[in-house]
């Protein structure tokens, strides 16, 4: 019994132990990692946490916004606006005074004419022959007032010598007014028919540019729209760039705001960059009721070729204090 109790003494392992209590081995961990581990732990929970919970950053302040649009008008800045459209008080489309095919067409789209020029020319061929007529009557006319012209003088010698009885003389004098009522007659009719050749010469009725060319060489005109569609009412659309202004509509809410010759800063969409000097010309007295708007026209201190009817453009009222 004692030599077994010695054998199993002999196979015991001896565990020794260091100065800090910890075993000595590779199969346990020295005393200092875990309270490390959990300094670890504890600081990536701790950022963790600080990540999350952080408040988000503030949002920067919004930028100004104007007030909504009303009816083509608004308030910005204690300033009125509104929006419209460059416009020309003289713009006319020119065409002609009387039928006749076109046989010359002067002009084209840009270009600049001068008041009674020639833009198109008709064909005159049957005009000419009624003002050839009217002139040959016209002629035959002053034949005859002659005529009855010596016949009055003759019969009034006569009268005067005792050979001519006063019915004659009478027979005479109304001879010659029904000559001179002739003669008139035939010079009116030549006088028109050459007013009416004139009429197949289109001239310019003012300065300004050709913005539109209608008609081309060939086509028939007319002062009325006849022939299914197939003749044409006018040659070209001329403006007077010096007629430019601009017309907007003001909400009716905001119209007390504007009276004539106040001052306006005018923006074209085409330069938004640029600024134009405008004064306000009159409010028309008449509201739109169905947009409640009152239209407004306001005309350019200075024009700039860069100006063009029909732009769309935007106005800001100024206030009289700002000047």
């Amino acid at each position: 019994m004692n030599d077994r109790s010695d054998q199993l003494r002999s196979l015991r392992i001896e565990r020794s132990t260091n100065d800090s209590g910890d075993d000595e081995g590779g199969g346990s961990l020295p005393t200092w990692v875990v309270p490390a581990g959990a300094a670890v732990g504890a600081l990536l929970i701790g950022a963790l946490g600080a990540w999350f919970l952080k408040p988000a950053p503030p949002l920067p302040p919004p930028a100004p916004v104007e007030a909504a649009s009303t009816h083509g008008s608004s308030t910005a800045s204690g300033s009125l606006v509104a929006s419209g459209y460059v416009v020309a008080r003289r713009e006319a489309t020119v065409a002609s005074e009387t039928t006749g095919r076109l046989i010359e067409v002067r002009v084209e789209e840009g270009q600049h004419v001068r008041r009674g020029q020639v833009l198109a020319v008709l064909s005159p061929t049957l005009a000419r022959a009624e003002f050839a007529g009217a002139q040959a009557r016209a002629a035959a006319a002053d034949a005859n007032l002659s005529e009855a012209q010596r016949q009055l003088d003759r019969t009034r010698t006569l009268r005067q010598q005792g050979f001519a009885s006063e019915a004659a003389m009478t027979g005479a004098q109304s001879a010659y007014d029904a000559a001179a009522a002739q003669r008139n007659a035939a010079h009116a009719d030549a006088a028109s028919a050459g007013a009416q050749l004139g009429y197949f010469q289109i001239r310019a009725p003012f300065d300004g540019v050709v913005v539109d060319k209608a008609a081309q060489v060939g086509e028939m005109i007319s002062p009325l729209s006849a022939g299914g569609g197939f003749t044409r009412t006018g040659i070209c659309t001329i403006v007077d760039m010096t007629s430019l202004e601009i017309e907007v509509d003001v909400s009716e809410s905001y119209i007390a705001r504007v009276h004539e010759g106040q001052r306006v800063e005018a923006t074209l969409d085409a330069y938004p960059d640029q600024t134009f000097a405008a004064h306000v010309i009159a409010t028309i007295p008449s509201a739109d009721r169905s947009r409640a708007t009152v239209r407004v026209r306001i005309g350019f201190d200075q024009l700039d070729p860069r100006i063009l009817p029909e732009m769309a453009i935007s106005v800001r009222f100024l206030d009289d204090a700002a000047h």
